[in-house]
């Protein structure tokens, strides 16, 4: 497993993502609905590496005046080669790149052995995950959803840290 740090929503957000996620079980696509978490939340993964130390809370603590920060959720985009991941795209705004930038200086010192490079900024990627190992056969299903296409203004509001290993996360408070 790995550690992440992970940009967080403002309720109205995770309720639209909850809603493409339910659009997707509903239509028959198994979607990140089916995880009964309660840490399973929309998110966008901004840093991530094998480990994370603890201490890499007090490190991004200063990163959270950045917050609130207002994004648009767009496009559909699909990672691999089948089965896929369906993500949708957070548009990346100067500001979003910046701060990316910033929690990836500000944690570095605390991952072992080191970033993943997938997450360097200037390689990143900026998504919200809403399906993992879709089926090619269900690709076309899952893009013709109605809500699937339409931007949406969002808020990112806070920031924690993942520990994949134990499955926790610790909230990033100022």
């Amino acid at each position: 497993m790995v550690h992440s740090i992970e940009l967080l929503f403002d309720s109205e957000t995770e309720s639209a993502v909850r809603r493409l996620w339910d659009d997707l079980s509903d239509a028959g696509i198994r979607s990140l609905a089916a995880s009964q978490s309660p840490s399973n939340r929309p998110h966008v993964t901004l840093a991530v590496a094998e480990h994370m130390d603890d201490a890499v809370g007090d490190a991004l603590r200063p990163l959270l005046g950045a917050l609130p920060l207002a994004c648009t959720l767009g496009a559909p985009m699909v990672f691999g080669r089948g089965p896929f991941v369906l993500v949708r795209l957070l548009i990346p705004s100067a500001e979003l790149l910046a701060l990316q930038a910033k929690v990836h200086e500000a944690a570095l010192p605390h991952m072992s052995p080191g970033p993943m490079p997938n997450a360097d900024p200037g390689r990143w990627t900026p998504h919200v995950t809403l399906a993992r190992r879709l089926p090619p056969n269900k690709l076309a299903d899952a893009l013709s959803l109605r809500r699937m296409s339409r931007d949406r203004r969002c808020t990112a509001v806070g920031i924690r840290h993942w520990d994949g290993n134990k499955r926790i996360e610790h909230p990033i408070l100022a």
